[in-house]
């Protein structure tokens, strides 16, 4: 679609353009993140969802840099501005960032409905796995027998959003269950495989890419 055709109105944008982007450092991504959420807000996008892995990284959030609160030295790590503390990113894990524009459909009001909404993509994910994912007070994001397998950062503007969610598919043992991510205890986060279950990243996208198209479409 010619981009002139883009700048005079959204009515011609396709509903979602998804970008599945294989591996990519993490602060290419916050480039990319940034320049997309520019071109969201400036409507020469529709809303887009970047799904994409990262080579290992732990991101600062400012709720740990307040805190003086580090992954153990063996990690490398990332400021970010997406609210939180630390979350471990690397092989085995999913990542999903919705460039997306807000508050213009029923339920999203506030931030916490599109923590909510998010939430309900990943756990109805799971589910066509057989897999109960549930929300718990302890933190947002999705949790499987009592352990944190999802986690959802968000930073926005004029409602559009950057930053997203982690799923922990298959990472290698031991990593993300050292950082103590966004004030929880070490081996409190934790992945599906840790757990006994199997899930193939490229099956669990197009579970997942069901519900988020539903929201859309509502």
């Amino acid at each position: 679609m010619d981009s002139a055709h883009l700048e005079n109105s959204e009515d011609v944008l396709p509903m979602m353009d998804v970008r599945e982007l294989g591996v990519v450092p993490y602060e290419d991504a916050q480039t990319l993140m940034k320049e997309l959420q520019q071109q969201r807000i400036d409507g020469h996008i529709p809303d887009t969802l970047l799904l994409l892995s990262h080579p290992e990284v732990v991101t600062v959030g400012p709720r740990a840099r307040n805190d003086g609160i580090l992954p153990p030295s063996d990690y490398e790590t990332v400021g970010v501005d997406r609210g939180g503390g630390l979350t471990w990113h690397g092989p085995g894990q999913l990542v999903g960032y919705p460039i997306f524009k807000w508050g213009e459909r029923q339920g999203e009001a506030s931030v916490a409905d599109i923590i909510r909404i998010i939430e309900g993509w990943l756990i109805d994910a799971l589910a066509a796995f057989g897999v109960e994912g549930v929300r718990d007070e302890r933190m947002q994001g999705v949790w499987v027998d009592g352990q944190k397998v999802c986690s959802i950062g968000l930073s926005f503007l004029r409602w559009v959003s950057r930053h997203g969610f982690s799923v922990n598919l298959n990472t290698p043992a031991g990593r993300v269950e050292g950082v103590a991510g966004c004030g929880l205890a070490t081996e409190t986060t934790t992945s599906l495989a840790h757990l006994g279950y199997e899930v193939e990243a490229e099956a669990f996208v197009q579970a997942l890419l069901t519900g988020v198209r539903s929201t859309l479409t509502s």
